[in-house]
């Protein structure tokens, strides 16, 4: 079976599974099936489709796109022309289109003008002509408005149907070596990173992942809920494939419609953030809401949501603590599914990869920690990224001389093999599920006249987490949060958008080896007071 063999590339990831098994379903989306073989087929003719429009080895296509088939077609189609797939958030408004675009020099774009009410084309009118310089094409999933915005009507736009037409592409410039993905993450500025992988690496860790969870079970069937544009849903998603094995695809974050996909799939493996059982748990009050899952792995991002995994226990859902970034790939590592719930709760687990290695050390005197102390994660293994590309700097600040990630994030070896997962190093956000950097809101909301500095942290709400920023005034001036929540809506992802906005005299420090660090946590808790008192 194609799983016993390694693909060197993502191409033959899927070739093999097409040409082994056609008519099997492979991705299953509203009431559309696509079998393995249509999957491959379609992806040659989507491939033929973006070389007529001038994309070839080492040119980006930028991902606007939710969970659609067309996704998947349009990456797969890239990975046979050796082209890298530039992952863009669907809620991501003009200020980081423009940056993510821009920055990679996309060759083309793809988008959905209809998902969920969003005006992608409207939003691309607002970006800055000069971002969109590289574009040569616009290819539009679903249906194009009739009175395309001014702005971009030069810009060339192609139905994502025509590209289905053309004829199988006989060109093949997959390799092992060729860069296929570029993620966003976080940074230490308000630009994320690209970070790059190559063929060889997403598709061998897709295979590991498929061995390590056990997906060749001929009754495997995962739902792809995360979004294909992070790690996470990618990852989960390309394993399911390579494993010759169905996905269905989940448009939409909406906890009712993910309850009704269940109960109609019955999936075997459930992917999620802890916010995301919690809410489940809550809407189904039945004593085994999911008897069709075996397990189902989940990132913590939230401390206050740390007895998530019992109450799941209590009802029947085995919770399995997962770990993972866009440098290393999700589901990187995994407890074990026979662990007690103590240890399986937590994040980190053993290394789904046996050629992967993880060391701790201590980020000051640079000594590394044995079992139980804490201190910055380092991770090594096949998965790796290759670069972050177009900044050599910054991979050389990530990368140590002997090939392992510094990730920044602070971890335990925990005497089993593994690891657990503390907390980040840094200050970054867990929104929504995206990793979020919360200089971009910071920097952001600074830019209006009269606000001196601002920090924002993340808090907890009924209905997810929720960011909720801070800032000083200038003398003298007055203070409007709606205009300055407006002023988050205009230029960023609505998840990014602040719930509130509050003035504060000075923020709450303690004094530290390198100066004054700011308390987070009392702001967070003063948000949290605020939050109720306002209620």
């Amino acid at each position: 079976m194609a799983l016993n063999k390694p693909a060197a590339d993502v191409w033959t990831l899927l070739a093999e599974w097409g040409e082994q098994t056609p008519d099997a379903p492979a991705l299953l989306h509203g009431e559309l099936s696509i079998t393995f073989g249509e999957l491959a087929e379609r992806s040659l003719r989507v491939a033929q489709g973006l070389a007529d429009l001038g994309v070839g080895a080492g040119d980006r296509v930028a991902l606007w796109l939710p969970n659609v088939p067309a996704y998947l077609l349009l990456y797969f189609a890239c990975a046979r022309l050796g082209a890298i797939a530039v992952a863009v958030n669907t809620r991501y408004r003009a200020v980081e289109v423009a940056d993510i675009v821009g920055r990679s020099g996309a060759k083309v774009l793809a988008c959905a003008p209809g998902f969920r009410h969003i005006d992608f084309l409207s939003i691309l009118a607002e970006v800055e002509p000069q971002a969109l310089d590289s574009l040569t094409a616009i290819v539009i999933v679903g249906d194009e408005p009739a009175t395309p915005p001014p702005a971009i009507q030069a810009v060339r736009r192609v139905p994502f149907d025509r590209l289905l037409t053309r004829p199988r592409c006989s060109t093949n410039n997959a390799t092992a070596r060729a860069a296929c993905n570029i993620f966003t993450t976080s940074g230490t500025t308000s630009l994320p990173k690209f970070v790059a992988h190559r063929q060889g690496a997403i598709a061998s860790h897709a295979q590991q992942v498929a061995k390590a969870f056990g997906f060749a079970a001929n009754d495997t069937l995962t739902l792809s809920i995360l979004p294909l544009c992070g790690v996470f849903g990618f990852n989960q998603t390309l394993a399911t494939l390579a494993a010759g094995r169905p996905c269905v695809l989940v448009e939409s974050y909406e906890i009712e419609q993910i309850a009704r996909l269940i109960e109609h799939h019955r999936p075997t493996t459930l992917f999620g953030s802890d916010d995301m059982f919690a809410r489940l748990l809550d809407l189904i009050p039945d004593n085994r809401p999911f008897p069709s899952v075996r397990w189902a792995g989940y990132a913590g991002f939230n401390t206050s949501l740390e007895s998530i995994a019992e109450r799941a226990e209590q009802r029947g859902l085995i919770l399995r603590g997962l770990y993972g970034m866009s440098e290393v790939q999700a589901l990187y590592a995994i407890q074990p599914v026979d662990a007690p719930v103590e240890r399986r709760k937590k994040g980190g687990g053993i290394p789904t990869s046996p050629l992967a290695h993880v060391r701790v050390r201590d980020p000051e005197t640079g000594t590394l920690l044995g079992v139980g102390q804490p201190g910055m994660l380092e991770c090594a293994g096949p998965s790796l990224m290759v670069s972050y590309w177009g900044n050599e700097d910054a991979t050389a600040t990530a990368m140590t001389p002997d090939g392992y990630v510094r990730t920044g994030d602070l971890a335990a070896l925990d005497g089993h093999g593994g690891f657990t997962f503390l907390s980040r190093m840094g200050d970054v956000l867990r929104l929504s599920g995206f990793l979020v950097n919360p200089l971009e809101i910071e920097t952001h909301i600074q830019k209006l006249a009269g606000i001196e500095g601002c920090q924002t942290i993340a808090v907890a709400r009924p209905d997810g987490v929720r960011a909720v920023s801070f800032v000083t005034l200038a003398p003298g001036q007055a203070f409007d949060e709606s205009a300055v929540i407006d002023h988050c809506r205009h230029g960023l992802a609505n998840y990014k958008v602040p719930l509130r906005v509050f003035t504060i005299d000075a923020f709450p420090t303690t004094p530290s080896a390198n100066g004054f660090k700011i308390q987070r946590t009392k702001l967070r808790e003063r948000a949290e007071e605020l939050l109720r008192s306002s209620c």
